[in-house]
């Protein structure tokens, strides 16, 4: 499978929580994420519509008005106490990049992780210089696995099926190394068929039950999304 992202959280900064400043189609998607696969969110707009919106999609989700260009009030709001911080302003540029400088270089910060999206090379380049750690260039369908992602580092790429059903690509858990799918019996355990394992360029289709996985292995497995879900992390 292609990889789709290779982005790793630094440690700590998902035990910290999520702060999403901007909550547009694309901030919301990441924020929808986040929620459903039981994260600590934060979301904040200077709109007090678009957080509006927000809470009727999402009515129990911590979200607040918020201008993001000020310093202390995003101190007050509690973003810069969140591990990782999501900008998904995309106008006027300056606002995310005065965001991103804040988030990251305020005194006192505990942010460890900045993503932000950019709309142009040029943008992508000023955020990296104050501090932005990942750019991306998003759409919908990348703000949801954005959001899966800072949930499930260890997650390599996803192929859904159905609204229901998923063939995921994972590194091996730790939890895992050193251990047979026997010993693992994944299928009793977690509810998900094993279909390749091993090294990512030479992966073993349908592996026997005798095959032990080793660090640096990935697994390719299929299930409901509620089980795959639940499978150890990294």
């Amino acid at each position: 499978m292609s990889q789709w992202w290779q982005w790793s959280p630094q440690p700590g900064s998902d035990k910290l929580g999520f702060a999403v400043v901007g909550v547009g189609r694309f901030g919301s998607a990441v924020c929808r994420e986040l929620l459903q696969n039981g994260a600590e969110v934060l979301a904040v707009d200077s709109s007090e519509r678009a957080i509006e919106e927000l809470r009727q999609l999402e009515p129990a989700i911590e979200a607040r008005v918020v201008d993001s260009t000020d310093e202390e009030s995003m101190r007050e709001a509690g973003v810069l106490e969140m591990g990782t911080v999501v900008v998904g302003i995309s106008e006027p540029i300056e606002a995310s990049i005065t965001t991103t400088f804040i988030a990251k270089d305020s005194s006192g910060t505990k942010v460890r992780q900045v993503i932000a999206r950019a709309t142009s090379d040029l943008h992508e380049k000023m955020l990296k210089r104050v501090g932005a750690d990942r750019v991306v260039f998003p759409s919908r369908m990348q703000g949801e696995r954005l959001g899966l992602e800072l949930v499930r580092p260890n997650l390599i790429e996803r192929l859904e099926l159905d609204d229901e059903t998923g063939i995921d690509e994972i590194k091996v858990p730790d939890l895992f190394v050193g251990r047979s799918l026997r010993d693992l019996n994944l299928r009793k355990n977690y509810r998900v068929n094993v279909l390749a394992a091993g090294p990512t360029h030479r992966l073993t289709v349908n592996p026997p039950a005798t095959y032990v996985l080793e660090p640096d292995y990935v697994l390719v497995v299929m299930g409901l999304m509620e089980d795959l879900q639940e499978l150890p992390q990294t």
